[in-house]
């Protein structure tokens, strides 16, 4: 197995939205971001699977040196010598995949966050860093593209952990800022018992409405020029916005089970979002020409 086929094997499997997206690129890009998302995968994994924790710490400190000789050419894991080459096409800055494994290691640490403040630099660090790299790769004329991609990956975040508060919650983790806790009448025990009540369902919606502020603030800067080559990125937002709806929908019942979409509906959504997007940039082309 290449390394290339390594990242597509590890993001074939992990069932992601994010996978769904990447089948609408051309193929140096698709390369990119499946080597991108691979490495958030593994590292990812080094929390989530070692029950202990100095392993894990050590095990990230592995990928810190493991990126350090991807920029000087001689990484080691498939995930490794797979991103090679986008660091150098895309210029993807070193420190930005230290700052993700930062965000990781967090993890570790995790005692809950007392305030959004707290947690927004968590979302920063493993959400909203991976959006900026995502925006290299994706290309961009504009630089407010970049302020694009950091609140999308906030948005996704946000998404995220209300999406998984059941399963986090099983893993001792509450991402909630823990003075809303407070601020809703919950207390963390309560989530952790998966008690719902009027006041929880309040606390998630509460925070769905973060979210959908995130999403807002993202569309606000992307502009039209960027729209197109950022396309990816729309379609992840537009299957974790059907994702919300769906949590929404279901009265937040989400310490009872987890909403999830099936692979054919991200599909659907995919094909209907990039055909959509293709549309408006053929219509923006035709203005373009006419103005000319």
């Amino acid at each position: 197995m290449t390394p290339d086929e390594y990242c597509q094997d590890k993001a074939a499997k992990s069932g992601s939205s994010f996978y769904y997206s990447f089948l609408f690129l051309p193929p140096q890009q698709r390369q990119a971001i499946t080597a991108l998302y691979a490495f958030c995968r593994e590292v990812d994994d080094v929390v989530d699977e070692c029950d202990d924790v100095n392993v894990a710490r050590i095990k990230l400190q592995w990928w810190r040196e493991e990126i350090g000789r991807v920029f000087d050419g001689t990484s080691r894991h498939p995930v490794g010598q797979a991103l090679r080459g986008p660091v150098t096409t895309y210029n993807l800055p070193q420190e930005h995949f230290l700052e993700i494994i930062d965000g990781m290691e967090m993890d570790l640490d995790h005692q809950g966050y007392a305030s959004f403040k707290d947690l927004a630099l968590y979302c920063h660090r493993v959400a909203s860093i991976v959006g900026l790299m995502a925006a290299e790769i994706f290309g961009y004329q504009d630089r407010r593209t970049l302020k694009y991609a950091h609140e999308l990956g906030m948005a996704f975040q946000l998404t995220n952990i209300l999406r998984d508060v059941r399963e986090d919650s099983l893993l001792g983790r509450i991402y909630l800022p823990l003075d809303e806790l407070e601020r809703f009448g919950v207390t963390p025990e309560d989530i952790m018992a998966h008690r719902m009540s009027d006041n929880m369902r309040e606390l998630f919606k509460f925070q769905a409405q973060r979210a959908h502020q995130y999403y807002t603030q993202a569309y606000a800067h992307l502009p039209e020029s960027d729209r197109y080559p950022q396309r990816s990125g729309l379609i992840m937002s537009a299957i974790y916005q059907a994702t919300l709806k769906e949590i929404e929908d279901d009265g937040y019942n989400i310490l009872k089970r987890r909403v999830s979409l099936t692979p054919l509906r991200k599909l659907w959504i995919a094909w209907q979002t990039a055909r959509h997007e293709k549309s408006l940039y053929k219509k923006q082309r035709k203005r373009g020409m006419q103005k000319a």
